[in-house]
């Protein structure tokens, strides 16, 4: 179960990198083209290269069309394909200054806590994910420019938001078998804390 786990997470951080590296290409092609778009206005570039300029403005050199539409879904879902792979690896910053002079088993209860509420929280949020893309197909919402339906980011959201459930919920498992028995059953890689 645990490479399952693992592999889940992992391809999640995979698709979460590849939506944030797909936004990032589309930031820069729509500023590049933004700028682009200024400079042939300008009277200097008018004057000089006149139908390269006009050219240019008439093949459609300008910002990307809804970049901010666009951008705004994918980075909901690269936040929530972090997750699993996060909570999985222990890498949720903490502050542990006064839980270092606690004992062992303190240590143990106050994890499993924390995981069981972290899995609390996250099951919510998939639940209202759900509920948000449920209510955006009922009443059929699209975006203001591009007019693609609101429901696809609610629904690609809620997907890994079920996953980030799914794995908090066994790290939540996890982290309880291991302040009952004593033992260590999931190694956390931790966040440098």
């Amino acid at each position: 179960m645990t490479r399952t786990i693992l592999f889940i997470a992992r391809a999640m951080a995979v698709l979460g990198g590849i939506v944030l590296t797909a936004l990032m290409l589309l930031t820069c092609i729509s500023v590049l083209g933004r700028g682009g778009n200024t400079l042939m206005h300008w009277d200097a570039v008018e004057a000089v290269a006149p139908g390269l300029s006009a050219w240019l403005l008439e093949a459609g050199l300008g910002p990307v069309g809804g970049d901010f539409e666009l951008v705004e879904a994918g980075i909901a879902l690269a936040i929530v394909a972090f997750l699993p792979l996060c909570q999985v690896s222990g890498g949720h910053a903490a502050v542990d200054i006064f839980t270092n002079y606690l004992p062992e088993r303190a240590n143990r209860f106050l994890a499993a806590l924390w995981e069981v509420i972290f899995a609390l929280v996250l099951i919510l949020i998939a639940w209202r994910l759900y509920e948000g893309m449920a209510s955006k197909m009922r009443y059929r919402e699209t975006t203001m420019l591009l007019q693609f339906p609101i429901w696809w980011a609610y629904g690609a959201c809620f997907a890994g938001a079920a996953v980030a459930a799914l794995v908090s919920v066994w790290v939540a498992c996890l982290r309880v078998a291991e302040m009952a028995t004593g033992r260590v059953l999931l190694t956390s890689e931790g966040a440098g804390h």
